[in-house]
């Protein structure tokens, strides 16, 4: 493949070039790292150890690599290029963005272009090669700042895979059963990087909402992906204000959040945290955003057994079967009014928004079509728990 000069000035240099920049390497090498050194803040420091050697060998590879290059254009920059990929990756680990650095490649090259277009001066260099060294130098940093570009960016994508894996280590750990041991949590919470607070409830989500949640919900809230499902652990949810932001967070999606209690109890506050999520996904629970599985247990057991529960109503509702849609829908109303309010039929008119009297009709109807069951506290529970049930009134 044929590389046009456009994209690697250095391939419409001389070699003879190269002779006359290489006598400059050492005393450039040395301006440039002082020159970095004054006006680059982060590296205002003595060029030793690890950062040091690392600098001192990145400026000077540079410039080494780049008389090679005009010497010989096909022989590549493959060999030297991890020098920068790793100034890139070690930027990210020092916890630094690439400012810095991009700043350090600027003034390297121009003290760089500064000193080589010295030397091709006093060479008597006609103006349209320095014109084209010029371009050749600029290209090369560009080059190198985009070898460390690369290397930032594979380095922060390793970092937050590792911080993925380890989060959801931790979650594996804290749901678990039996319970791990404190020792264990703790040093998984270190490594995860994540605070194990005193109280703490789980929630549960769609997967694919997960990271859209996560964005809005507080910030030392710890989100993975759980059994298939989004999970978060939110420390203190019942303290002020942070209901309101897990609500306003949840407004959009399907949520379920469990109880809260001590870390030790993280297990049961997920396992009532995916159940209130089946429920909503199901339809059993009305979708409400934030639903909070300790306000709606009865409704959580109805739909956990939903198999016994058909049962019920399979036997419980036969006497509304053989009534219009209609008219079932306002009988199991009432029937549902009754058991709820033992059979007071003020009570009951105020629930239906009815006059006394058309509920103590109704209630004379509900006698005719249920006979003793109103009167036995057993058949009354089963029939509440069949009424209660989401699709009672098709039945």
């Amino acid at each position: 493949m044929t590389i046009s000069v456009d994209l690697e000035p250095w391939r419409g240099l001389s070699p003879a070039v190269a002779d006359l920049i290489e006598p400059e390497l050492e005393a450039a090498t040395e301006e440039i790292l002082a020159t970095i050194a004054r006006e680059v803040p982060e590296y205002a420091r003595p060029l030793e150890g690890n950062f040091g050697r690392g600098i001192r060998t990145g400026v000077g590879e540079a410039l080494r690599q780049f008389v090679a290059l005009i010497r010989d254009p096909e022989a590549g920059r493959d060999l030297g290029r991890e020098v920068y990929v790793g100034l890139g990756r070690g930027e990210l680990r020092q916890g630094r963005t690439l400012d810095s650095l991009q700043a350090a490649y600027r003034i390297g090259a121009r003290v760089a272009w500064r000193r080589i277009a010295r030397a091709g001066r006093s060479a008597k260099l006609d103006s349209e090669v320095l014109s084209l060294l010029a371009e050749a130098i600029f290209a090369y940093i560009d080059e190198l700042s985009a070898d460390s570009v690369e290397g930032y960016a594979e380095a922060k994508s390793e970092s937050e895979d590792l911080r993925r894996r380890r989060r959801r280590e931790l979650a594996l750990l804290v749901t678990r059963e039996p319970a791990a041991e404190v020792a264990d949590l703790r040093a998984a919470a270190q490594a995860a990087g994540w605070r194990i607070p005193r109280r703490v409830a789980a929630l549960a989500c769609p997967e694919v909402e997960l990271t859209q949640l996560a964005r809005r919900l507080p910030a030392d809230a710890l989100a993975t992906q759980l059994d298939e499902i989004g999970c978060v652990l939110v420390p203190d949810p019942d303290g002020p204000g942070r209901m309101v932001e897990l609500e306003r967070a949840a407004a959009a999606a399907r949520v379920g959040l469990g109880p809260t209690g001590e870390p030790a109890q993280v297990r049961e506050s997920w396992e009532l945290a995916k159940l209130a999520l089946r429920g909503l996904e199901a339809g059993a629970l009305e979708p409400v955003g934030l639903l909070r599985a300790e306000e709606h247990l009865a409704d959580l057991l109805l739909f956990e057994s939903s198999g016994l529960v058909g049962r019920i109503a399979a036997r419980r509702l036969v006497p509304l079967s053989a009534l219009t849609e209609k008219a079932r829908r306002r009988m199991r109303e009432t029937a549902l009014a009754y058991v709820r309010h033992q059979g007071n039929s003020v009570a009951m008119a105020a629930a239906l928004h009815v006059h006394p009297q058309t509920a103590r009709y109704r209630v004379a109807r509900l006698r005719e079509l249920f006979g003793d069951q109103l009167d036995d506290p057993d058949a009354r529970f089963e029939l509440e728990i069949a009424l209660r049930r989401p699709d009672a009134g098709a039945r």
